[in-house]
């Protein structure tokens, strides 16, 4: 996915020469566009140039339709800095375009892009206990030969037309010994996908479901980024893991050691689309909870699960499931609305709950993770702290703090945002 630069036998010669030479001569790394360029002024057409910023996507943007009423657009827009170890880039925004008027659909800058930007390896601030990130204006400085992954999350308003390829407008200043050099370069013309999202009814019984770490802030979802078989991915992008609640907002009652008192524990999980099994694995005991499993092998990661394949190219993961509980057989078609396990806690789970997603693959890793809809639902709140399902367990209570949401109300192919509760 990274872009190659040409390169003689020893890594030497008049290219790299040339990149340094560019790179310590200030106003060398100029823009390919004019002043005015984003106002409605077509771009010059630019001639080969020096960039210190290489980018690449992960996945090509999929448009879904979301409970805010927005047309959003999430992805990974994979940087380096393609300079020598002295030579820093200072990062100071990233716009979004439609590349064929360059009409700036979305920006990052400041605090705003030091959130959504880090190392390659390195968690972002505020994830899964992290300390969360500093206030005020943090730059976003790359090092030398550094890979940075920028987190890219676009809402466009309702009736904002989705454009048919991106581009990427990246400015900043390339820091060295001798001083600093500004620099714009347009960067990775992305194409958006334009398969249109599954729709699918429920994967659970009625009642009222909490949608933990969805789309689209900084969840262990959606900023998962996996190294696997030699690249990267973000296997959990639009994952949710759902959690029953009670009449009280609980999801807990009593001993949050034992694995009864969750709500969701042994609630049928069923068939949100009719399709073939493709995939199912049992026999992988259930963890005790609330104390964090030990990681377990990559291929139980998601414990037990069942796989349904319901369009080409598109399967249904049902996963954590309660040992023994399944009720399919690899090659059973199946009708929307079949029980095909029951919740548990296996796999790399804390507390009971069932993680659900669609995949591009059979396999969870690895696979790419497009978005999806759910035919109807209610929203009837919002939690605003975040309580993440290692630690659900351990709050002094398992009520959740429910307040209304400014999205309550009955929804029909939407996705469901994080920690919004809703009844199916």
């Amino acid at each position: 996915m990274a872009e190659r630069h040409p390169r003689n036998r020893t890594g030497r010669g008049p290219l790299r020469r040339g990149l340094a030479a560019a790179v310590l001569a200030v106003g060398m790394l100029t823009a390919s566009t004019t002043p005015g360029y984003g106002t409605g002024e077509a771009a010059p057409v630019p001639g080969p140039q020096f960039t210190p910023l290489t980018a690449a996507v992960l996945t090509e943007p999929a448009p879904f339709d979301a409970t805010d009423g927005k047309t959003h657009l999430s992805y990974e827009l994979l940087t380096t800095n393609a300079l020598p170890s002295s030579a820093r880039v200072r990062l100071d925004r990233v716009e979004v375009r439609d590349a064929r008027t360059h009409r700036v659909v979305g920006s990052l800058s400041g605090q705003a892009l030091a959130d959504a930007a880090n190392p390659v390896g390195d968690p972002l601030p505020g994830a899964d206990g992290y300390t969360p990130a500093p206030p005020g204006p943090t730059p976003t400085v790359i090092p030398g030969s550094q890979q940075w992954v920028v987190w890219i999350d676009l809402a466009l308003d309702r009736g904002e037309r989705v454009p048919k390829v991106l581009e990427h407008h990246l400015s900043g200043a390339v820091l060295t010994a001798s001083g600093s050099s500004p620099f714009e370069e347009t960067v990775q013309a992305t194409p958006t996908d334009r398969t249109t999202p599954l729709n699918l009814d429920a994967p659970v019984r009625p009642g009222t479901w909490y949608s933990s770490e969805s789309c689209c802030g900084n969840t262990h979802h959606r900023r998962g980024l996996g190294p696997i078989n030699g690249r990267f991915y973000v296997p959990q992008r639009f994952a949710i893991d759902w959690y029953k609640v009670g009449e009280r907002g609980q999801t807990w009652e009593g001993d949050p050691a034992r694995l009864t008192s969750y709500l969701s524990y042994r609630q049928p999980v069923v068939a949100a689309a009719g399709g073939r099994v493709v995939e199912v694995q049992d026999g992988i005991p259930d963890n005790a909870p609330p104390v964090t499993p030990p990681v377990p092998p990559i291929e139980e990661t998601v414990g037990n699960h069942v796989t349904l394949e319901v369009a080409p190219g598109r399967y249904l993961l049902y996963a954590h499931l309660k040992p023994g509980s399944l009720t399919v057989r690899e090659g059973d078609r199946v009708e929307p609305g079949r029980v095909l396990g029951l919740i548990g806690n296996s796999g790399n789970s804390t507390t009971p709950h069932l993680h659900f997603q669609v995949m591009t693959t059979a396999e969870f890793f690895p696979t790419d993770s497009p978005p999806f809809t759910f035919r109807k639902f209610r929203v009837v709140g919002q939690v605003e702290p975040r309580i993440w399902d290692d630690n659900l367990g351990l709050q002094p209570t398992g009520v959740l703090p429910i307040t209304p949401s400014p999205y309550d109300g009955p929804h029909r192919a939407r996705y469901p945002l994080d920690r919004e509760v809703l009844e199916f």
